[in-house]
């Protein structure tokens, strides 16, 4: 399927993607020298609950005068009905106390989180998990994906998804319910930092039509902006279905590839565009480099 015809080039804009400050494989700098490398001009850096990764990534793309517009973000876990739902916030001021003081919050209860899955593995025989996945993280946010990456260095499984499937996943042996803030406060933070809340990934939580519908319409009324109507992976009908709950839920339109590492399916950029009925989250950005 081709990008419909909306007047701009769609495919310069990434607005989700991680560094090694969550639970990505590639620093900061890295992350822009690829992001260069694939034709991005407009990168949205969005950390799992941290911002840690901005001024490393805006002072490396002002020293180097890189074409590329680096855009503050942040992925907030929030809980909505037993369901983990991801709230991307854009364009904040990482500075802000209503952001910094949740981010704060948020780090503590992963930390808390890590170490009862760690705790937790422990007793199914796979000892010191917690020390491992705290190097792997080389100071920033301790994530399930780095309790993966463990036990596949360990050779417990090959594969991130089998390691989730087996240990890492809702009832299995390590998973430990997260205690995230609410929709509502994530909404609040961003929008009192001064930007604006999207709708992570709508797709990947497994609901049916009905519940994911109850989650767009609660969203709008919590004061969401925006929702991810664009991905690298989508079923071929997906887009133009979220397309249609963003008009129906008077909800703007991102993209992004929400990028960890490179690998074969998921790219920086690739397959980004937007249907051209929706408005685009960015319409009345002023960008600057």
């Amino acid at each position: 399927m081709e990008p419909e015809n909306t007047g701009i080039d769609l495919s310069c804009y990434d607005l989700h993607s991680h560094t090694t400050a969550s639970d990505g494989m590639l620093t900061p700098e890295q992350l822009l020298d690829r992001a260069v490398e694939m034709k991005v001009t407009v990168l949205a850096i969005t950390d799992h609950d941290t911002t840690d990764a901005l001024p490393a990534a805006h002072h490396y793309q002002q020293a180097n005068n890189l074409p590329l517009t680096v855009i503050n973000g942040v992925e907030i876990s929030t809980l909505w009905e037993h369901h983990e739902i991801h709230i991307v916030g854009l364009n904040i001021d990482i500075t802000h106390p209503a952001m910094t003081e949740l981010l704060a919050q948020q780090s503590e209860r992963r930390r808390a989180r890590g170490m009862l899955i760690s705790e937790r593995l422990a007793k199914a025989g796979i000892e010191g998990t917690w020390e491992e996945a705290n190097a792997l993280a080389q100071g920033g946010e301790v994530t399930r994906g780095h309790f993966a990456r463990v036990l596949i260095a360990r050779g417990v499984e090959p594969t991130i998804p089998k390691v989730f499937k087996r240990y890492l996943a809702r009832n299995k042996t390590g998973y430990v319910p997260p205690q995230w803030c609410d929709i509502p406060d994530a909404v609040q933070a961003i929008h009192a930092a001064g930007g604006q809340a999207v709708l992570a990934h709508p797709g990947r939580y497994g609901l049916s039509a009905k519940w994911l519908k109850r989650l767009c319409d609660f969203f709008k009324q919590a004061g969401g902006d925006g929702m991810e109507v664009a991905q690298c992976q989508q079923a071929p009908d997906e887009r133009r279905t979220l397309a249609q709950y963003a008009i129906t839920y008077g909800l703007k339109a991102s993209q992004g590839s929400d990028f960890h590492q490179p690998c074969s399916w998921i790219e920086l950029g690739r397959k980004l565009w937007l249907p051209g009925d929706v408005i685009p989250i960015w319409q009345d950005w002023s960008l600057k480099d």
